[in-house]
């Protein structure tokens, strides 16, 4: 297919410029004259124009709360009753990011020619996930868009929300360590040797502690360069295998069972795990399409294998629950609000108040993990510069022997 730009002019006599894909000229014709649009101009995209224009839009991020916003103003005004076409129009206007509004602009191209919202996002796979689009698609199905993308909002606004305070919490230790590595390495590269050629010149025997500083420091500064090449292919090595299957499911297999953060990485799983899988029963998605959904979004390979397996023996005829809590993924408290929810037919309302109490226990989870980790890098950065400063100073108390 190709890409033709056109610029086109509405009924209130509005210039829209934009883009369409199509396989000839006539279809893009054809499709603006149905949505009772005056042709400007229609002019084929080169090869190196498309290049270009395509990169701006492509490797644009779009981040979570430009997904939030759109869900919100695209539920509001489903909710007032407004065309499909016209809203999507609306939104691209008012959309900052300039890739994601290239986006909504091909989505709307796609509405227009008259498939559905959900057809036209699913082609959007790195901007809107199975979810999104299977909890369209449902909407679409049962007539309630509007209560399905306000519900999908709310999803995605207590995900972003939780995402931010761990983000928050985080970011704090992390510029502590950044700090020291940053002044470790400046003793060892730029003070150390200094001192060095003052000792040297005293002569004399110097202590084990300080020796031992000088040759650290030494290899440090012929070595750097070595040392950090080896630090950074040793991380895109890393890296690479975690991006592969066995490699992430190990990686995720260990995260789980790490001894501080394996409790809050499993809190956060089966956070997520309970609101998505809530939001689309809520939804009307059947439960074994909503475990499939669930299981690829986790964001855990672990989690991920234990819900395919538990869908095989909920197809036979299993309760949810029971598969759920023979993997021993799954905490035991999460397994019975599931298996009283299925008894009670109350399912979804019990999986919300179960991502409710894992959110609750998330936040205190991070604050606690938080006021853990300050003191305990405070105290390693303090034994790291204490003990170079200890060491530079041991010769300045044994001053006499080193005169001598």
């Amino acid at each position: 297919m190709a890409l033709y730009r056109y610029t086109a002019r509405t009924l209130e006599g509005e210039l829209i410029n934009s883009t369409m894909e199509a396989t000839e000229e006539a279809e893009v014709v054809k499709s603006l004259r149905e949505r009772k649009l005056t042709i400007v101009s229609i002019a084929a995209e080169t090869k190196r124009k498309r290049k270009k224009t395509g990169a701006s839009w492509t490797t644009t991020k779009i981040s979570l709360d430009d997904l939030v916003v759109f869900s919100r103003q695209l539920a509001t005004m489903v909710d007032a009753g407004l065309p499909m076409i016209q809203i999507l129009d609306i939104l691209a206007k008012q959309v900052e990011n300039k890739g994601f509004r290239v986006i909504i602009g091909k989505i709307r191209d796609e509405v227009s020619t008259g498939n559905n919202l959900s057809e036209a996002l699913e082609k959007h796979p790195k901007v809107f996930s199975s979810l999104y689009v299977n909890m369209v698609r449902a909407g679409e199905a049962s007539g309630a868009l509007d209560d399905i993308l306000d519900r999908l909002a709310n999803y995605l606004e207590a995900t972003n929300t939780l995402r931010k305070k761990i983000k928050s919490a985080m970011m704090y230790p992390i510029a502590i360590i950044l700090v020291a590595i940053v002044i470790t390495s400046f003793l060892l590269l730029k003070v150390i040797p200094t001192f060095k050629g003052i000792f040297e010149g005293l002569g004399g025997k110097l202590p084990g502690p300080t020796a031992l500083l000088l040759m650290i420091s030494d290899l440090f500064r012929h070595w750097f360069l070595v040392i950090l090449g080896g630090v950074f292919l040793a991380f895109l090595a890393f890296r690479f295998y975690i991006h592969t299957e066995k490699g992430k499911f190990q990686f995720d297999s260990v995260s789980l069972k790490l001894p501080v953060f394996g409790k809050l990485i499993r809190k956060i799983v089966v956070s997520r795990f309970a609101r998505t899988l809530s939001t689309l029963v809520k939804s009307g998605i059947s439960i074994l399409n909503a475990l499939e959904i669930v299981g690829k979004t986790s964001g855990n390979k672990v989690v991920e294998r234990t819900i395919s397996d538990a869908r095989k023996n909920i197809r036979e005829g299993e309760p949810i629950s029971e598969p759920l809590n023979k993997s021993g993924v799954f905490p035991p408290m999460i397994t019975q609000m599931i298996a009283v929810g299925e008894e009670t037919g109350s399912l979804e309302e019990m999986l919300s108040k179960a991502a409710d109490f894992y959110d609750a226990e998330v936040d205190a989870a991070v604050s606690g993990l938080t006021s853990l980790i300050e003191p305990v890098i405070m105290v390693v950065l303090g034994v790291v510069i204490g003990g170079i400063a200890v060491a530079m100073l041991l010769p300045i108390f044994k001053i006499s022997q080193l005169v001598h």
